[in-house]
């Protein structure tokens, strides 16, 4: 019997995830989601989480040494962050067009403002101490957090990814400078680990539609509590400013990214699409592109032929610096908080917001939730109050699982992209 494709697997689990989860929630119960259900997620999530590092130390180390000279390194790097920094600009002024034209923050009620804000005020408050700390750092700061002090100490979190890829770069550079001879041994460490770490995700993928089922299931727990009126209730509050999101990264993944595949690489969309479905649906599950990036690795190699030479270069990078989707939400959700607080924001203040939304862009740490942090600092730039967030806590994580798809599928389109440029794409034969 023909074993099942990967990502009708995953979308078995999400679907029956998402039905359980409805059941769950219509019966009350909630505690029994939290106890034995969430957790069969909360592991998968941890797995992903611990090849993230080993994976992107070896893989770009690899990828850096076998560029062979220093001119390709930057060649390629050249190519990818200007991709990276052009589509998150147009990504931000998709989502502020999107806002703009629908003007959602105009339609939720006053007596909704004011239960959304004493509900999540607490958790606003929580949030905007974080980016605190973060919008008192000086202006070169995140070029100095990028080169870390200790990689140990980098190596322990995830959250420290673009030290991490700094690190990987560095060494992959010091290995090109020295004979072949002396940084063979090193070399071949690395391409040894890089093996073992993609089998790894070969037997955690086994996992796969169990893990999705418990992280959708405990989604909607989280959402919707013992009471599914809740749900229906906020949806139909904030119905408009979701679809303003949600248009806005349909629009920025249909004609931004397609138009990329289709004027810039020879990759039939349908062969993209179909081979970076895994990717994306474990994307919408988890909300972390980090987690996901094995598997993106994996998908773009194995089912759309780009080289382990792009690949591993190409797409950690994009994992901590390319973020259109966060950045395109970070967009719509400042002039909707705007538009919800009575106070316009005019052509000078949404101009900060595109230049504010792609420099954080590329600090936001692959998580769920860390672009709300940022969000922070984009509304202290327009002069909009932090508090404001509290507006829409209630559906960020229902958003955050769509983002994270769009950013996914923007790594892996670069990718194909970078990789047809440098002649490293070998498109599958079944296309």
């Amino acid at each position: 019997m023909k074993k099942l494709a990967l990502h009708w697997q995953i979308i078995i689990g999400l679907t029956l995830g998402l039905v359980y989860g409805i059941i769950a929630a219509g019966n009350g119960w909630g505690s029994f989601t939290s106890d034995w259900i969430a957790p069969f997620g909360t592991i998968f999530m941890s797995l992903l989480k611990l090849i993230a590092v080993p994976l992107v130390l070896a893989s770009l180390i690899t990828g850096v040494a076998s560029l062979s000279d220093l001119k390709k390194l930057s060649r390629i790097g050249g190519k990818t962050i200007g991709i990276y920094v052009s589509t998150t600009a147009v990504a931000v002024t998709i989502g502020l067009v999107s806002v703009n034209v629908l003007q959602p923050g105009d339609k939720v009620p006053d007596q909704m403002k004011e239960k959304l804000q004493q509900t999540y005020k607490e958790d606003a408050s929580a949030r905007a101490g974080s980016a605190q700390n973060v919008k008192n750092r000086g202006p070169l700061q995140p070029i100095v957090d990028m080169v870390p002090s200790n990689f140990f100490s980098s190596a322990s979190s995830n959250r420290n990814m673009l030290q991490v890829v700094f690190v990987a770069i560095f060494v992959g550079i010091g290995l090109i400078q020295i004979p072949k001879d002396k940084g063979k041994p090193v070399l071949d460490f690395f391409e040894g680990l890089n093996d073992v770490v993609i089998k790894l995700v070969d037997l955690i993928m086994l996992m796969a539609p169990v893990g999705v089922f418990a992280l959708i299931a405990q989604t909607i727990n989280k959402i919707a509590g013992d009471d599914l009126s809740q749900v229906l209730e906020l949806l139909g509050a904030l119905g408009y400013y979701m679809i303003a999101v949600i248009l806005g990264l349909i629009i920025h993944a249909g004609i931004t990214y397609n138009g990329l595949l289709k004027f810039m690489s020879k990759m039939p969309l349908k062969t993209f699409y179909k081979g970076i479905a895994p990717a994306q649906l474990l994307a919408f599950s988890t909300s972390s592109s980090g987690a996901t990036l094995p598997v993106t690795m994996d998908c773009c190699e194995e089912e759309l032929g780009v080289s382990e030479e792009v690949s591993s270069f190409v797409l950690p990078l994009g994992a901590t610096i390319n973020m259109d989707g966060t950045a395109l939400y970070q967009a719509v959700a400042a002039v909707f908080i705007a538009q919800t607080l009575g106070m316009g924001l005019g052509i000078g203040a949404q101009l900060t917001i595109i230049l504010t939304a792609v420099l954080a862009s590329i600090g936001t740490a692959a998580v769920p939730g860390a672009g709300i942090i940022m969000l922070v600092i984009i509304l202290e730039a327009v002069s909009v109050p932090s508090a404001g967030i509290a507006l829409i806590l209630g559906v960020d994580r229902i958003l955050d699982m769509m983002r994270t798809v769009v950013n996914v599928t923007g790594d892996a389109s670069i990718a194909v992209i970078v990789a047809d440029s440098e002649g490293q794409l070998a498109i599958p034969n079944n296309s």
